[in-house]
């Protein structure tokens, strides 16, 4: 391990000691109804005076994310949409934690509550920045967030899945519940930022269709595999708010939806807090579902669903009359000026309670806004999660590697640095660091070399700071900000906003001039910059060594000119559209000048990237394995190809999802050079959802799963591939060898899909993941912890590392349960990471209450079946081929548990 971690969390113990982190109800009890707190009602009554202060006017453009300013009120401008699902993003360094699907695989939910608690305190801190500058009400500056992403990975084709905590539904309910506390804090009344669980529900993919699908999904389906992490989300973590999802669910869309927003949300689980509408999703009721018939019946059927807060689009355009659909609906009588205070109320109370407004909580103080954000600690915390986070899957003896190896790094992603921070993530974290580096900070008396890959479509790493000089020959380049000549609107009449920001002209004499590290969107923390603004960086690029690159720009609204002429332009590119490249021969130490112009207009992003490359990449690869005793081939994909409702369509990947499991053929090709030469491959894999590990598995050394693995991934590789870090990640993922062994992608039918219903042969299971030492299971011990069984039983073994080496191990319950036609094959219902010296033991207790226990009937209704139960406890999987103890008990009489 690489220390101790600083003290995040006084809850880490009580996380570490059992799995119900709110006592559930009894079986057959109703859930439990949340008794209004003083805090609460005090919010609720000084937001109900406010709301009722306003005008029509003011409330109506109230209703949608971005919230405009009540002077007359003393009420601040205020954004909702604010993103932060493993990391604070906005134009200001933050920390880069692994991507959701790398956080569930450490199987650790007192880390992902650290994580969290980290992630708030620098959301906070964005906050009282964008306050001081005069910020408020962009995009992401605000006190609440909209994650977790808790939806169910259940097909591995999904672009979006890296965003979750995997196909499990009791693993991602944990790993919810401990994020969104760790993002509240202790008290869900007054939290330090609201979490947003989402998207409510059944909602996996495509992208292609999230905007009209029309999903059907059975009644065992909803309740077994799509509402439990949102109940536990709600119920136990007691987060503030919910995003609704696009699709229609049974008919009707998910923002619209009685079965979703009334019957279990605000009804079985009792739920008090706000929901928020994915964006446009509310806009699809009418458009894309064609349930309502116009705009204004939708933004009605959503309200009267249930839905508070509405995501436009048309609001990163700043665009006029968003509110006049509201008021339509009210004038044609779809709803009430008291369905609107209700709605207001809502939102006005949790503005309260998260201390955006002054009245009921005292404002934070303590550290400066740039002291909160990015600290040493927090970087510390990153690498721990990303150490956690990796999965050793394959290992014939090579790892850990011998510290005076000779090493050849090869394919794609083994120097490259986007891949590290996944999608939902700032491009602004800490410097990071790259598998070569990593091994080479892990393994300083090795000899380490790197072959450069042909042209992929992975290429495109931001140019680093040391590879840039100011004009007068410092680190980084020279930014200008120049404001409009002309006060820019506050808003933009529909349909006029293209032409008027094309039209803007710009002072001749910047408003600011600084230097900068590299090309980025930086403006947070300047006040006097408008939020329409052109900023124009200059310098030199000089290259560490000479070679082929592929250069150019990526994001939206920018031109590059490379020694004074035209060399790349994103005039033509769309949001998510894969880097402009070309590729140019570079001298090492040489100065070329380089001018970056780009526009901002609310919305910004832009990055000025390369990737160096190898005219002869195999003949690179055959000199270099001749001169080394191992490969470490760094393959996989990127998160701009795995996306969200990306325009990319590439061989392999259609609108952000994958039509293949493989990996890219020309990597799939490099490997089989790469064990042509006899040399022993040591494979590590940077992606977010699984792929065809079977050849890998067949022909290298030794496996790494890597996922995205945040800011110090690379340094996270390194060290446990060098042995300074025992793996210990697990998979919270099937890996599956093809599509083919799949039902159709757009089916929600969990039948033949994760381990729970999957009857084939996975190429490596859920839950799977080895170590460099070894463990074993003392035989267990069942007790009932009620009068019988069917209330509550309490599992306890003792673990004890029999290894030569200290290490983690994660403990993993399963169930089998009696024969219903609705049960699962096999269901995890307990997990522990445990840290254990050579030799040392520990006893480990699991309890078990009766939803744990539970399974779901055909007809949708939660029982503790009666019958006969096998329990299992140990590395894995019963019958996975690690270290397991099983037991049996029974249940006399089926007890029935609410939704």
């Amino acid at each position: 391990m690489t220390g101790s971690r600083p003290h995040f969390s006084g809850l880490r113990k009580l996380l570490l000691a059992g799995f119900a982190l709110a006592p559930l109800p009894a079986a057959g009890q109703a859930a439990p109804q949340p008794a209004q707190s003083p805090v609460r009602v005090q919010a609720d009554r000084t937001a109900a005076a406010l709301v009722a202060r306003m005008t029509l006017d003011e409330k109506l453009d109230q209703l949608v994310n971005t919230a405009p300013a009540i002077a007359r009120l003393d009420i601040p401008a205020y954004n909702w949409w604010t993103e932060s699902l493993h990391g604070a993003l906005g134009t200001w360094p933050t920390t880069n934690f692994p991507e959701p699907i790398g956080l569930a695989a450490s199987f650790d939910a007192p880390l992902v509550h650290d994580v969290a608690g980290v992630v708030s305190t620098e959301v906070r801190g964005l906050h009282a920045l964008s306050r001081e500058t005069g910020r408020l009400g962009r995009i992401g500056t605000g006190l609440d967030t909209w994650s977790p992403n808790i939806n169910i990975f259940r097909d591995p084709r999904w672009g979006r899945g890296q965003e979750t905590y995997g196909e499990d539904p009791y693993l991602t309910a944990r790993l919810g519940v401990a994020f969104v506390q760790g993002m509240q804090g202790p008290n869900p009344d007054l939290p330090n930022v609201i979490a947003t669980p989402k998207h409510f529900a059944v909602h996996s993919g495509p992208e292609s269709t999230r905007h009209s699908a029309n999903v059907y999904v059975s009644r065992h389906d909803l309740e077994d595999t799509y509402l439990p992490a949102f109940r536990a989300a709600i119920v136990e973590g007691g987060a503030g708010s919910v995003m609704c999802a696009y699709n229609r669910i049974d008919g009707q869309p998910a923002c619209a939806s009685d079965l979703l927003l009334k019957e279990h949300l605000r009804g079985a689980w009792g739920f008090a807090g706000y929901v928020v509408s994915d964006c446009d999703a509310v806009k699809d009721i009418s458009d894309g579902h064609k349930y309502a018939p116009d705009a204004a019946t939708a933004v009605a059927a959503a309200m009267r669903a249930g839905v508070d807060n509405e995501c436009n689009g048309a609001t990163l355009s700043d665009t006029a009359g968003l509110g006049d659909r509201y008021r339509e609906a009210l004038k044609r009588n779809l709803i009430t000026e008291a369905d609107i205070d209700r709605t207001l109320v809502r939102l006005f109370s949790a503005r309260y309670r998260n201390g955006d407004l002054p009245g009921i909580r005292k404002p934070d103080a303590g550290l400066a806004p740039a002291a909160m954000i990015g600290t040493p600690a927090h970087g510390a915390l990153a690498l721990e999660a990303a150490e956690k986070s990796l999965v050793l899957l394959k290992n014939d003896g090579i790892l850990p590697l011998r510290p005076n190896l000779r090493i050849a790094v090869i394919g794609p992603l083994g120097d490259a640095t986007r891949v590290l921070r996944g999608n939902y993530s700032s491009a602004l974290s800490a410097p990071p660091i790259s598998v070569v580096e990593g091994l080479r900070r892990a393994l300083p008396a090795a000899r380490i070399s790197y072959v450069p890959f042909g042209q992929s479509f992975t290429d495109g790493d931001r140019v680093p700071t040391s590879a840039l000089r100011t004009p007068d020959g410092k680190p980084g380049l020279l930014a200008r900000y120049f404001n409009p000549v002309e006060t820019p609107p506050l808003r933009f009449a529909p349909g006029t906003f293209r032409d008027v920001v094309a039209g803007m002209r710009y002072a001749d004499t910047p408003i600011v001039t600084r230097q900068e590290a590299d090309v980025a969107a930086r403006s947070l923390d300047l006040r006097q910059v408008s939020d329409h603004h052109r900023v124009v960086w200059t310098g030199f690029l000089v290259p560490p060594e000479d070679g082929d690159y592929r250069l150019g720009i990526t994001g939206f609204n920018g031109a590059m000119k490379l020694d004074g002429k035209p060399f790349a332009d994103l005039s033509k590119s769309g949001w998510g559209s894969l880097p402009t490249l070309k590729t140019i021969h570079l001298r090492k130490g040489r100065r070329y000048p380089i001018e970056i112009t780009s526009e901002s207009h609310g919305l910004s992003g832009i990055d000025l990237v390369w990737k160096r490359t190898g005219a002869d990449p195999d003949g690179a690869l055959r000199a270099a394995a001749a001169q080394a005793d191992v490969l470490v081939a760094v393959v996989g994909l990127t998160s701009d190809l795995e996306a969200e409702e990306s325009p990319v369509e590439i061989p392999g990947f259609k609108g952000g999802d994958k039509t293949t499991l493989d990996l890219p053929p020309d990597q799939q090709a490099m490997l089989e050079k790469a064990k042509a030469t006899g040399k022993p491959i040591v494979v590590v894999a940077m992606n977010g959802s699984p792929i065809n590990l079977s050849w890998p598995k067949d022909n290298a050394a030794a496996i790494l799963e890597a996922w995205y693995p945040g800011q110090s991934g690379g340094l996270a590789i390194g060290n446990v591939l060098s042995g300074k870090t025992n793996p210990a990640g697990r998979l919270p993922l099937t890996f599956y060898r093809s599509i083919d062994d799949l039902p159709p992608f757009g089916d929600y039918a969990m039948t033949g899909r994760t381990y729970r219903y999957f009857t084939g042969t996975p190429v490596y299971p859920f839950g799977y993941g080895l170590s460099y030492t070894r463990f074993d299971y003392a035989p267990l011990k069942i007790e009932r912890t009620g009068d019988e069984a069917a209330r509550g039983i309490r599992v306890t073994t003792r673990i004890r590392n029999v290894g030569a080496r200290a290490g983690d191990d994660v403990a993993q319950l399963y169930l089998n349960f009696p024969g219903d036609p609705g049960a699962p094959r096999i269901a995890l219902r307990g997990f522990q990471r445990v840290t254990l010296k050579p030799g040392e033991a520990r006893t480990l207790s699991f309890d078990l209450s009766p939803r744990d226990l539970s399974a779901v009937t055909n007809e949708g209704v939660r029982k503790v079946l009666a019958g006969d139960y096998r329990v299992s406890v140990g590395s894995g999987q019963p019958e996975s081929n690690v270290p397991v103890q099983s037991a049996t008990f029974s249940v006399q009489a089926a007890v029935t548990l609410p939704e």
